[in-house]
């Protein structure tokens, strides 16, 4: 492996900025100083201008494998993210077949090793009846529990309240909750059927997946978990009434904590008329006040994660109508980018990006050596010039469906180089060759 200096840097991390050079040795960060004289055999990289940061840790994507690789694979989208400055991802258990089970997530181990670019982790999946599983999930090798409390698809989706209080009286490993109330939905969407027939505009999905779905699942998940004193982690966030029932601070103070996706920082309801099924996702995008409100809980510290929940389909099944066409967008390629963009709108400090995308995720999901700018952890780097702009559409999409819905914006920040437990996986807007993510190992 080749040893890789970084100079002239500015480095974002631990709550400071820092000038300095940075020398990476055996996939680790070897030193860390105000000038480090390159070894002969070091590649060097400028990153005069540049922020270094830890990598993106992203604890919610979707990559189709097994089962569902027409969309997505690990491979495809695990390159696609390092492109974005995403470094490890954790990978969602509804595939087919889906991650339920102890020999279900080996097997989806198995799959990784030695195809991702970028370092990989996976969650088990809750079912009405896997409690069993659950309590005997070895930590070591699960990043977390994830529970589908509503809209997902056959036995994803928990709705026995006897399984809901086992799983969060037991689960030995964090909860991540995807909170929509399932009867409130179906409800709404009945009412839209009656209303428009078959031909339900786009404007109508935030509507159909409704605020009041959202708020009620979210307080039934807070409720089990303080009634059981369970680590809640619930997942993209979309309303402002959410955000009240969290609390503000540093996330080591908290059991329960709150996550927020890039799309819904990015977009409004104002945009359907414009990407129509190209934003639909689950839950849905909302109003411009709510996204405002969510900026401001980065900002405020009620939310504790950034994440992208990257779920692509193909382009042909978005061209449906409503009820036929799937939700979810491919998100991880610009994922920095993004979220720089929203720094420099002044939205919320470089500082508190690094918090909400490495640190506080690493710590979350007890992630080893990796999430921070420390001496002796894995060399899980992103340089970003947060002047210099991506042009969306002057670069090929790396996700296998081949759409973004950024398709037209100009990104006021750009990705210089990623690094993945100190090989270089993305340089100058080219993938590099031969670089093999590693998977997460977990201090449990």
């Amino acid at each position: 492996m080749t040893d890789t200096l970084i100079t002239n840097a500015t480095l974002i991390n631990e709550g400071q900025r820092l000038e300095a050079d940075v020398l990476v040795s055996g996939g680790r960060i070897e030193k860390i100083a105000s000038h480090i004289t390159a070894p002969a055999s070091a590649r060097v990289i400028d990153g005069a201008g540049c922020w270094l940061m830890p990598g993106m840790i992203d604890d919610q994507v979707h990559f189709r494998e097994p089962g569902l690789t027409d969309k997505a694979d690990l491979a495809s989208e695990s390159a696609a993210a390092v492109a974005g400055g995403i470094t490890s991802f954790m990978d969602m258990p509804n595939v087919k077949p889906p991650t339920i089970s102890h020999d279900a997530l080996i097997a989806k181990l198995a799959m990784a090793q030695g195809r991702c670019t970028a370092n990989y982790g996976f969650h088990l999946g809750a079912t009405n009846d896997n409690i069993e599983a659950i309590k005997r999930v070895d930590g070591t090798r699960a990043a977390g529990v994830k529970i589908f409390m509503g809209a997902s698809t056959g036995k994803m989706l928990v709705d026995d309240d006897t399984a809901l209080e086992a799983i969060f009286e037991h689960s030995p490993l964090p909860i991540l909750t995807h909170c929509e109330d399932t009867p409130m939905i179906e409800a709404n969407a009945e009412k839209a059927r009656a209303r428009f027939g078959d031909e339900v505009p786009m404007r109508q999905h935030p509507v159909i997946r409704s605020r009041e779905a959202c708020i009620a699942s979210s307080r039934k998940a807070i409720d089990l978990a303080t009634r059981h004193d369970a680590r809640l982690h619930i997942l993209h966030i979309t309303t402002a009434e959410e955000l009240s029932l969290f609390s503000a601070g540093p996330m080591a103070d908290k059991r329960i904590t709150a996550e927020a996706c890039i799309h819904h920082l990015f977009f409004s309801e104002d945009d359907y008329d414009r990407l129509g099924a190209l934003i639909k996702c689950n839950p849905a995008i909302k109003t411009e006040a709510d996204r405002q409100a969510i900026l401001q809980a980065v900002a405020g510290d009620v939310i504790d994660v950034l994440a992208t929940d990257h779920a692509p389909h193909a382009r042909a099944d978005k061209d449906n109508p409503y009820f036929s066409a799937p939700a979810g967008l491919p998100l991880v390629q610009h994922a920095v980018p993004s979220l720089v963009d929203q720094v420099t709108a002044g939205h919320f400090s470089a500082e508190q990006l690094v918090t909400k995308m490495a640190h506080n995720v690493a710590d979350r999901f007890d992630i080893i050596d990796r999430g921070y700018l420390r001496e002796g952890y894995w060399a899980d780097l992103v340089l970003v010039d947060p002047t210099a702009r991506t042009v969306v559409d002057d670069e090929p999409v790396l996700a296998k469906c081949g759409w973004t819905p950024f398709s037209g914006h100009v990104f006021d920040a750009r990705v210089v180089a990623t690094l993945v437990s100190g090989q270089l996986a993305y340089h100058g807007g080219k993938l590099s060759q031969g670089c093999i993510g590693e998977a997460l190992t977990y201090n449990r």
